[in-house]
């Protein structure tokens, strides 16, 4: 009898334990590795996939990391598309109404993706642009520079710490994937999308940098990705509009756009992006972008630089290539897959690039081992993060790994490290604390508005966020500083007042908020086009203060450093290379000369000044210029 209720006992109590140990959900690991395991798991899957379920591994797709009730209809529309299509990746984003980028919570990013990975059959993959580290989409993290400042920076080890912090939060929320490092040289003044992304106009560099990203991505388990092959630094069109074309022949392409992605292979990098750009000295046949070239993506990336990762598309809903492909957009997926591309980034028309697909496989156009080769690679990339063992993560853990006070302060004092002084004259920094006395006690500021200090911020839209931190800093220092803000539109209207407030002034700063944003036009003499200049009104109030107050006035470019290039008349002027809270709260420290000014141009600005070039400004004596160096 007791022999009995012992082994009762032992059933129930083991059957208990087991129970328990199911219903306790497995988390993502944070390692990125492929094991025996998961090689194992990945030929299995393969071999038991049919071919409707390959091809949807081979196609990524938007999700806006929002909260959506489980029921509603909008994640069911987003969950049916997924298994409808067997879809293989997300690429999480936020709401984006130009010009408003509406950023969301890591709590509701990382419980949709959990729900996405919970209802999909196969585990999935996701992506992110997390350029500026994760707050490009998510509030509450920890915030970067932009690339061309961290170059700024001089120090490598920025760049690693860069990418190991983006993986950690990145992890945290559930993104495997960063669409980053940019690897592309920006060797041309006139670009128009890339400009600052990158990390400069020296290829050595940049392809150090990229490489050290890479390194401190791998750290914390986060795949990276070496963009935008075969370059996109030397452009003047942003392939979001038109067809950009890059060029220079085979020689000036190996010395220049090809060096990063060489470093970036090197040093292991998980995936390259190829661009919607030309290259006629790689691909001289008509209508040769590279995305859909063979000589490009498979000859020139594959096999001569024999990169044996995973190949991406940049999106295929972009307007470079939809224009080609208008008649027949599901075409387009099908050319970008029989060129090399692994996986396919955003198609246009879902149903058609899977339908097209389909297609093309079953009538023999592709054969299905070369579908087999790329979904292998994608499940694999699957298999080193884990996926197959835990794909959810613990959402405990949020409010420990994300926005850590430690992680905050390396990116603020990134941002303090990257400001260059180009110009100065020694009559306008530092910038004094004056003005009204704030009290101490809550609606009994009495400070009044006056003119001694003068702030112009200059944005493509006043209803943006762009000059707020960078206001509020300034006057909590000069609390009656005159701050206005302006954009194209405005800047005609509000020009003459501007300019008598001008001549009034004792200091004027000219914040100047210009960055690369897809898709972006401007309206100029010369007609609508996406350009990092400013546009003719906002350029011409900007000259009429510097014909008058030159020596008065500092100009900060929060964003593109070569605004000055079209103001020869600047005679102070600072370099922030980003339009980040950061970026805006390292600009006000530099000008009240609260932190030492030590950062290198990392481009040469027509005219101005060459790379390299920045002076030295001793904290509280920024009329004190040192040489370079010292």
């Amino acid at each position: 009898m007791f022999l009995v209720m012992f082994r009762r006992a032992f059933l129930l109590t083991f059957i208990a334990f087991g129970l328990s140990a199911l219903a306790k959900p497995k988390y993502q690991p944070l390692p990125v590795r492929l094991d025996r395991d998961g090689e194992k798991w990945a030929q299995k899957t393969l071999r038991k996939m049919s071919l409707e379920e390959k091809v949807g591994q081979l196609f990524m797709v938007w999700t806006r990391a929002e909260f959506l009730n489980a029921s509603s209809p909008e994640y069911e529309r987003l969950r049916d598309t997924m298994n409808k299509y067997h879809v293989g990746s997300f690429a999480m984003s936020v709401r984006y109404e130009p010009p408003f980028l509406y950023k969301n919570q890591p709590y509701e990013a990382a419980d949709l993706l959990n729900r996405l990975q919970r209802d999909s059959k196969l585990p999935l993959l996701i992506a992110a642009d997390f350029e500026l580290g994760v707050s490009n989409r998510l509030n509450g993290t920890t915030a970067f520079p932009s690339a061309m400042a961290i170059g700024a920076t001089g120090r490598l080890e920025y760049a690693e710490d860069f990418g190991r912090i983006t993986g950690e939060e990145a992890r945290a929320i559930g993104v495997h994937w960063n669409f980053f490092p940019v690897a592309d040289v920006n060797s041309n003044p006139d670009n128009p999308i890339i400009n600052t992304r990158s990390f400069g106009e020296d290829p050595g560099q940049v392809g150090d940098f990229v490489s050290a990203y890479v390194r401190g991505a791998h750290s914390a388990g986060l795949l990276t990705t070496a963009k935008h092959f075969p370059g996109h630094g030397d452009t003047a069109t942003d392939s979001h509009l038109g067809l950009a074309q890059v060029t220079g022949n085979r020689a000036r392409l190996e010395s220049v756009e090809l060096q990063p992605f060489s470093k970036a292979i090197a040093a292991g990098v998980d995936s390259v992006m190829v661009a919607h750009v030309t290259v006629p000295a790689l691909d001289a046949s008509p209508h040769a972008v590279a995305t859909v070239s063979p000589e490009i993506v498979t000859h020139l990336l594959k096999q001569q630089l024999r990169f044996n990762g995973v190949v991406i598309t940049d999106a295929l809903d972009m307007g470079a290539l939809t224009r080609l492909y208008a008649n027949e957009i599901g075409r387009e997926a099908v050319d970008a897959f029989k060129a090399g591309n692994d996986m396919l980034l955003i198609p246009p028309d879902l149903d058609a690039a899977y339908r097209a697909m389909l297609a093309c496989v079953r009538a023999g156009e592709i054969p299905e081992s070369r579908v087999d080769e790329s979904v292998l690679k994608i499940l694999r990339m699957k298999a080193s993060l884990g996926l197959n063992k835990a794909r959810l993560v613990d959402l405990s853990t949020l409010d420990s790994k994300i926005g850590a006070p430690a992680n905050i302060a390396v990116g603020q004092q990134m941002a303090d490290d990257a400001i260059t002084v180009v110009k100065q004259n020694g009559a306008v920094l530092p910038l004094k604390r004056t003005g009204t006395i704030v009290g101490n006690l809550p609606y009994q500021t009495m400070a009044e508005v006056r003119n001694q200090l003068l702030v112009v911020v200059v944005s493509d839209d006043v209803r943006l966020e762009a000059g707020r931190a960078l206001e509020r800093q300034i006057k909590m220092r000069v609390p009656d500083a005159n701050v206005i803000y302006i954009d194209e539109q405005l800047a005609r209207v509000m020009s003459p007042e501007i300019v008598h407030a001008a001549g009034e002034a004792g200091k004027i700063v000219m914040a100047v908020y210009a960055s690369p944003t897809a898709g972006k036009m401007i309206r100029t003499n010369s007609g609508v086009r996406n350009s990092l200049s400013l546009g003719d009104d906002s350029a011409s109030l900007l000259r009429q203060i510097l014909t008058t107050a030159a020596e008065r006035t500092a100009v900060v470019a929060m964003g593109n450093p070569y605004l000055a290039k079209d103001f020869p008349e600047v005679q102070n002027y600072l370099c922030a290379f980003s339009a980040a809270q950061v970026s805006e709260v390292s600009a006000v420290k530099a000008l009240f000369g609260e932190i030492e000014i030590h950062g290198k141009l990392l481009v040469s600005i027509p005219g101005v000044a060459r790379r390299s070039a920045g002076l030295v400004l001793p904290a509280g004596k920024a009329g004190l210029v040192l040489p370079a160096g010292k």
